[in-house]
């Protein structure tokens, strides 16, 4: 029987110019999946560029082979992850000056 877990790492956290998330230790799945939810921004056309990254020992990151995602004022964004090792988290900014966006972000997983 296949494992599957879900976890929050980020929620109602207002963000602002360049962050990242709390990493999270993923080793025994096979997939992972992102999910951003972004509930407000301060700007209609707000942009989020997000990246995910990897680690072996969750100290020492860097960018996964997938591509950056882009989410745009309000709604959800989703991106599967695969062969990514022991530790996940993102990377990302909120672009333009003064912009701010408050999100959810989750990562579920599967092995």
């Amino acid at each position: 029987m296949r494992q599957s877990q879900a976890a929050v790492l980020e929620r109602y956290r207002v963000l602002t110019g360049e962050f990242t998330t709390e990493p999270y230790e993923s080793g025994w799945a096979s997939e992972a999946r992102w999910f951003v939810r972004v509930l407000d921004s301060s700007t209609s056309d707000t942009k989020l560029v997000l990246t995910t990254q990897v680690s072996p020992d969750g100290l020492h990151w860097c960018d996964a082979e997938v591509p950056a995602q882009v989410a745009e004022g309000t709604g959800m964004v989703s991106w599967p992850v695969r062969e990514f090792g022991q530790w996940l988290r993102i990377r990302g900014s909120v672009e333009g000056a003064d912009r701010s966006a408050k999100v959810l972000i989750y990562l579920t997983l599967k092995g």
